[in-house]
């Protein structure tokens, strides 16, 4: 007889750090994380969006806690990895959720948006996967560590002008794929969600501009994401249930990817 699944699901006595924690899909994924047991840590630019969100997650009795730093500053990210440790002692979870777009045709996009979308999305991946290895993961030989890409590195784009973000989410997919190769052997798994349309801060310019009724029905289920829909696929990640998988890429788009691939 195996593990009982509710067991296999639950997080109680680790640690969660999340990055771009505040609102939106960071803090549905914490969300989720703070419901299973684990101690939430939230990091993003702004403390007030901080302090409301961890209010928020203590208001559904989850343990959580905030540091305000900006995910681009290689300098600030050590920062929030060592207070961390400080104050929970571990880090068993990394969700590297911090991401920034900017819509403008390749031939007039600003070099300055390109390194500030690079940077944010795929530069700062690395560097809390390094930090959170280096202090956490390889000395207790396990971690979980769970990237956001998106479908949008997982093809291109007739319409939607985003060469910097559709290219850093592509190497969001294979920087997930190659440090799970190298990572395995110390216990650590390395996964990555690619969502799809989620009404969010960051989406609402093209959910306004195509309108959520068209870009829903460009979905097989005809929807978009929702405020529970990262929830199950964050858990099964950082969970027990997902150890044995790894490397691995899981898109969660009502359909979109799969009939529109190739």
């Amino acid at each position: 007889m195996g593990t009982p699944v509710r067991q296999l699901f639950e997080l109680d006595g680790q640690v969660a750090l999340v990055t771009g924690g505040s609102r939106g899909l960071g803090l549905q994924m914490a969300e989720a994380l703070g419901e299973a047991g684990a101690r939430i840590m939230l990091t993003a630019r702004k403390a007030g969006e901080l302090e409301a969100a961890a209010a928020q997650l203590a208001a559904r009795g989850i343990d959580a806690r905030w540091i305000a730093a900006d995910s681009s500053d290689a300098e600030q990210i050590e920062r929030v990895v060592a207070e961390t440790m400080q104050r929970l002692g571990r880090i068993d979870i990394l969700v590297n959720n911090a991401g920034a777009t900017w819509g403008a045709p390749a031939e007039d996009y600003p070099i300055a948006a390109w390194d500030k979308v690079m940077n944010l999305n795929i530069r700062s991946l690395f560097v809390y996967a390094q930090a959170v290895a280096r202090a956490s993961m390889i000395p207790n030989r396990a971690g979980r560590i769970i990237n956001l890409a998106s479908i949008a590195g997982l093809g291109g784009s007739l319409e939607m002008k985003f060469i910097a973000y559709g290219t850093s989410k592509g190497a969001v997919v294979n920087f997930t794929r190659t440090l799970a190769g190298e990572w395995g052997p110390y216990g650590i798994t390395v996964n990555a969600l690619a969502p799809g349309f989620f009404p969010s801060k960051m989406t609402q310019g093209v959910i306004a501009h195509f309108g959520a009724d068209q870009l829903a029905a460009a979905a097989p289920l005809r929807r978009l994401g929702d405020d529970d829909d990262l929830k199950g696929a964050v858990l099964l990640f950082a969970s027990a249930a997902g150890k044995h998988i790894t490397g691995q890429i899981l898109a969660v788009d009502g359909g979109v990817s799969a009939v529109h691939a190739g």
